[in-house]
């Protein structure tokens, strides 16, 4: 279905508490697809359980009423986060929410005193518009971090904020 609202480039971004409907819909649809392009032991997307931990923040992107995506930090100690869950809904892919959720992490991430920023994610094609978006903002490709271990399935990425 197309979306026939003009392209937006301003986002409402708010922490989430992830009792809404919408958000809740966005992130089984998330954690469903990760699945589906992902081999169950390289499968690393957090379920709504895991999301709500004290230890993770998760953020909504809106336009008007309409959730536009979502996205989360993590906190593995207090100088290195990890993001998790980054998704646009559909119906607003190519407008630059993922790029606007990201830019929010990352000031959120160096607000919270973070000196580094990690994320996992995909390596095959499906996964390559993520890769090139981490990219464009800075990340580098790195070794596993935290709990992660060396898997052909994932890509490991990390940004230095220092």
């Amino acid at each position: 279905m197309n979306d026939p609202s003009p392209v937006t480039t301003h986002w409402r971004i708010t922490v989430d508490d992830l009792t809404g409907p919408e958000i809740t819909a966005l992130l089984t649809r998330h954690r469903a697809e990760m699945a589906g392009n992902s081999p169950a032991c390289s499968m690393h997307a957090l379920d709504l359980t895991a999301l709500r931990d004290p230890a993770v923040t998760v953020w909504g992107a809106w336009s008007g009423t309409r959730l536009a995506g979502c996205g989360a930090l993590r906190t593995l100690d207090p100088a290195h986060g990890e993001i998790k869950s980054m998704r646009t809904a559909d119906g607003f892919t190519g407008r630059g929410v993922g790029a606007a959720v990201l830019a929010h992490l990352i000031a959120q991430a160096r607000r919270r005193g973070y000196r580094r920023l990690s994320l996992e994610t995909g390596a095959s094609a499906f996964f390559a518009p993520a890769r090139r978006l981490y990219r464009r903002h800075g990340f580098t490709e790195c070794g596993p971090f935290a709990e992660y271990v060396l898997d052909p399935h994932s890509r490991f990425f990390t940004l230095m904020l220092t």
